[in-house]
């Protein structure tokens, strides 16, 4: 009798859950199967804007040009200064004077030895004109000497003491000029002295040959003036600065001179438009750098020596432009994936300039379409995507 109710309770039990599985695969026969959702991912369209093809380089301001200015005449001590660092001045503009004292003293030394020998040419000139008229009278006598002795009425001795005074007469002759002309010479070589003096005393005031900007002093009221040792001024030419900006080999066959720059001081917050002056022909074969000297329209708000940093404008134009994320760079190379939809296919393209988190595409895209933005090296060629637009996403943020 147990084991028949034994019996009895397995068969329920098999019955019953007999039933509760054919009642769960009628449920699921009867519910649909839901749709697996697909992964939202940002795209962007391809748009035309403005980009520029920039070069960006870092260097100092230095001055265009710097003039030294230097005493011409040695030896004196500094009694006046004109200039100091900042002044502005002009071309042959007095920067400071020499003591002129030693000049002084030595331009009156030089004129009484020009006095002495004036008076020394009018005492051997008086020589002169009385040697030439006792040449002459000498000559007289020994022209009628020779007719009388011709004639017989003069002893052959006596015709030789006239001739012998006459030969001696012109000799003193000769001696008076030669003194004349050394007494001349003596002149002109003191002329010669004092002219030196005058023209060492002119340039007892210092000045700049240029003008400009006074970015260095070194003289001081007192010091001895000495034209091999340091310049007592230094000249920034006309006040005109540049950038020495360093430039990567790379870049430098894209610069031309006069293309527009964009530099940038020290402090972040100072910007002085300016073009390239001039392009180094050589490569600094241990940096692999360039130089490139950048003119600053307003100079007045550097100074020499400050750290800046130059964008240098290459190109501008509107283009197709892309987001830099959306771009790869493959071994293929440059791919994006192009959405179509919502399958995404990657797409080879050619690219352009990059500017500012974007980048030029040159084939390969048209206006409109559009890419994903981010994360395409996870996204494979024929994947299901939600597309969500990078304006929405801003928005929704």
């Amino acid at each position: 009798m147990a084991r028949n109710k034994t019996f009895a309770f397995g068969v329920s039990t098999a019955l019953l859950l007999a039933f509760l599985s054919s009642t769960a695969f009628a449920e699921e026969a009867v519910t649909p199967k839901t749709e697996q959702a697909l992964p939202s991912i940002v795209v962007s369209q391809v748009e035309m804007k403005p980009i520029v093809d920039r070069v960006v380089a870092t260097g100092a301001v230095k001055a265009v040009e710097e003039t030294y200015v230097s005493p011409l005449v040695d030896g004196l001590s500094i009694r006046t200064l004109n200039a100091d660092v900042g002044d502005h001045v002009d071309a042959e503009s007095t920067l400071a004077t020499l003591n002129p004292d030693m000049l002084l003293l030595q331009k009156s030394q030089y004129a009484a030895s020009l006095a002495k020998a004036n008076a020394s040419l009018a005492q051997y000139q008086a020589q002169l004109a009385e040697a030439q008229a006792n040449a002459e009278e000498a000559l007289r006598v020994s022209e009628r000497s020779k007719k009388l002795a011709d004639a017989g009425s003069m002893s052959t001795a006596q015709r030789d003491q006239e001739k012998a005074a006459a030969t001696v007469a012109l000799a003193r002759v000769r001696s008076s000029e030669q003194l004349v002309s050394v007494a001349q010479a003596d002149i002109k070589v003191v002329d010669a002295q004092i002219s030196d003096v005058d023209l060492r005393l002119a340039r007892t005031d210092v000045k700049t040959p240029v003008a400009g900007v006074v970015s260095a002093r070194t003289a001081k009221i007192g010091a001895i003036a000495n034209g091999t040792g340091e310049p007592l001024f230094t000249i920034i030419r006309d006040g005109a600065v540049e950038m020495k900006a360093d430039i990567i080999e790379t870049d430098l066959p894209k610069l031309e001179i006069g293309q527009r720059a964009k530099i940038t001081l020290a402090d972040g917050k100072t910007q002085i438009d300016g073009k390239i002056r001039l392009i180094s022909p050589v490569i600094d074969t241990q940096t692999r750098l360039g130089n490139v000297y950048i003119s600053l329209l307003e100079p007045e708000k550097a100074r020499v020596g400050m750290y800046a940093r130059a964008q240098i404008i290459v190109t501008e134009k509107e283009a197709l432009v892309l987001p830099l994320s959306a771009v790869t760079n493959t071994r293929d190379g440059m791919v994006t994936r192009k959405v179509e939809g919502d399958v995404a296919h990657v797409a080879k393209v050619e690219t352009g300039i990059q500017d500012n988190g974007y980048i030029e595409i040159r084939t390969g895209l048209k206006q409109g379409d559009r890419v994903i933005t981010k994360a395409g090296a996870f996204v494979r060629d024929g994947d299901r995507i939600k597309p969500v637009l990078a304006d929405a996403e801003t928005v929704s943020n």
